[in-house]
C-alpha cells in the first residue's frame, strides 16, 4: 500500500526506460537520441528551492568533469517548460531541464511521489543503468560510474 513511499531506485544493470520529454525551450529530448553518451538523470522535487538549486548548481559548477566523462545532464520534474526556462536562466545551467507533467517518466524511474523523490541515475552509453541513488550525491560520485 505504501510501496510508492519506500520504493528503491531501479537496479544497476537494468536497461533504462525510454522516454521523450520537452525541455525548457520546448524542444524534444529522447533518451534513445543520447545513446553513445553517458546520461545523468537528476529527478528533483522543485525549481528554485534551496536543496534542488544547490544540487543542480553542483553539476553546473563541475561542468568540466561532466564533459570529460562524455556525459549529458538532464534535470527532471513536473514543472512547466516556462518555469524551467526561468530557473535555467537564473542559474546559468548548461544542461536541459525536462518537464514531466503527471510524473509519467518519474514513475518509470521510481521517482514519483507526492513530491518527486530526489533520485539520480547514470545511464551508460549502452543504455544500461550504471548508477542509481536517492538523495543528493555529488557529481564526482555519480560520474565515477561513467563508461
Amino acid at each position: 500500500m505504501l510501496s510508492w513511499l519506500f520504493s528503491e531506485p531501479l537496479p544497476v544493470g537494468q536497461d533504462a526506460p525510454e522516454f521523450t520529454l520537452r525541455d525548457q525551450d520546448g524542444g524534444e529530448v529522447a533518451l534513445t537520441a543520447l545513446r553513445g553518451k553517458n546520461v545523468v538523470l537528476v529527478f528533483y522535487p522543485a525549481d528554485e528551492t534551496t536543496l534542488c538549486t544547490k544540487q543542480l548548481c553542483e553539476f553546473r559548477d563541475n561542468w568540466a568533469l561532466v564533459q570529460s566523462k562524455d556525459a549529458v545532464v538532464l534535470g527532471v520534474n513536473p514543472a512547466s517548460e516556462a518555469k524551467h526556462a526561468r530557473f535555467c536562466a537564473n542559474h546559468g545551467f548548461p544542461f536541459a531541464l525536462l518537464a514531466d507533467p503527471g510524473q509519467l517518466v518519474g514513475a518509470l524511474y521510481r521517482a514519483k511521489g507526492l513530491i518527486v523523490k530526489r533520485t539520480v541515475y547514470l545511464v551508460g552509453k549502452s543504455g544500461k543503468i550504471r548508477y542509481a541513488r536517492r538523495g543528493k550525491p555529488v557529481p564526482e560520485e555519480v560520474l565515477g560510474a561513467a563508461e
